[in-house]
């Protein structure tokens, strides 16, 4: 008997993206900071808490505003984690910076804050921390790393709308924080993000930056009689279109988010015990975190064995994905990093692998991929 496909991700309609896109579109006002943009900045700053939302294109937009923000210049070193997307390090090797990769911890990939006091030189201007999977770094402790020798904090909080840190929402911790709403995300807008700005005498330039570099979003609040340029900057804002479809799933996002937490509890209440007892990884979270469900992983304890997982399961119409390829082992970064073993990040390149979870996943799909990797389990330690 044949089976449907399951995916390893698919986008969330709420049911009023159209309508709100049609209404923007009929307004008149398609461009950047229209109506929807509008909503979609109160929303980020009363009900979540940001004190300043900006949002962008994407998240990658997102970083490399913040990096012009910070006036990075050539030969500036930032730290970021080896185990991350490459937009993390790209937007500041864009702006000249040296990159310092930091390896991932034991219990999970985000970076391990111990090593950061050793790899910081009088030329280090920033740390660029990744909640993976949405769970917090130890921002306590990074904070204090990052003030006792003057680092700006950037948080790259591409996958973690929603998630907290000691009670607090993830991208009002450091100086400034990025996320996405890329389609794979818990909150989508297909492109997309957000720019969060926590230091209130960096508001003002963050406005001009994103607006090709001028202050014309002051000229529109009335402050001033004309807009001109005012220093270097880009266009970093989103059609009101893109803010439309996002402003459609910020409605929804509790209800999008409970169900994922379904989902994930799901699969941690089948798989953990059985998978723990055969040493395989799962998700970890620490007490001063929460989990906001964007991802569910294992960490199969070899490559050869992840390889066959997944093949086991794409037999089955099932896909899995692994995740990040180290950048201190990419074709671009290789001849410049400074050559030290990063094993963890090593390790999570070679041994984590994503389950599908997204809001229209079935209980019964959900079911066939649990059974499927038991199975797998079950065969594969028989030899």
């Amino acid at each position: 008997m044949s089976v449907s496909p399951i995916p390893f991700s698919k986008p969330y309609f709420s049911g009023r993206e159209f309508q709100y896109m049609e209404q923007a579109i009929r307004s008149g006002k398609i461009s950047g900071d229209g109506l929807f943009t509008q909503k979609c900045h109160a929303f980020f700053e009363q009900e979540l808490g940001f004190q300043k939302a900006l949002l962008t294109s994407s998240g990658t937009d997102a970083l490399e505003l913040a990096a012009l923000l910070l006036n990075i210049q050539p030969g500036d070193e930032v730290l970021v984690p080896s185990y991350t997307f490459v937009s993390t390090a790209n937007a500041f090797v864009l702006r000249g910076a040296r990159i310092v990769f930091v390896d991932s911890t034991a219990e999970n990939p985000n970076l391990d804050v111990a090593q950061l006091e050793a790899l910081i030189t009088p030329r280090t201007r920033a740390v660029v921390p990744v909640h993976y999977a949405g769970i917090a770094c130890d921002m306590d402790e990074l904070l204090a790393v990052a003030t006792r020798h003057n680092l700006a904090v950037v948080e790259d909080a591409a996958q973690a709308i929603d998630s907290f840190y000691r009670g607090r929402p993830l991208g009002t911790l450091g100086t400034l924080g990025a996320f996405s709403f890329h389609e794979a995300k818990n909150i989508i807008a297909g492109e997309g993000g957000l720019l969060t700005v926590n230091d209130p005498q960096l508001v003002r330039r963050a406005e001009i930056i994103r607006e090709k570099g001028t202050d014309r979003t002051a000229f529109f609040r009335g402050e001033v009689d004309k807009y001109t340029w005012m220093e270097p900057g880009s266009s970093f804002l989103p059609s009101d279109l893109t803010a439309a479809f996002l402003w459609a799933q910020l409605e929804n996002m509790t209800r999008i988010q409970q169900r994922r937490h379904v989902l994930w509890q799901r699969y941690d209440a089948t798989l953990r015990a059985p998978l723990t007892a055969r040493q395989v990884g799962l998700p970890v979270i620490p007490t001063y975190a929460t989990n906001n469900a964007h991802m569910y992983y294992l960490t199969c304890r070899s490559l050869a064995e992840r390889t066959a997982l997944i093949a086991h399961l794409a037999r089955q119409q099932v896909l899995l994905v692994f995740h990040y390829l180290s950048l201190h082992h990419s074709p671009y970064y290789a001849p410049y990093h400074d050559g030290r073993a990063l094993p963890w990040a090593d390790y999570y390149t070679d041994h984590l692998v994503r389950l599908p979870l997204y809001y229209e996943l079935a209980e019964a799909d959900q079911d066939r991929i649990i059974e499927a990797i038991l199975e797998f389990y079950a065969d594969w330690d028989k030899g």
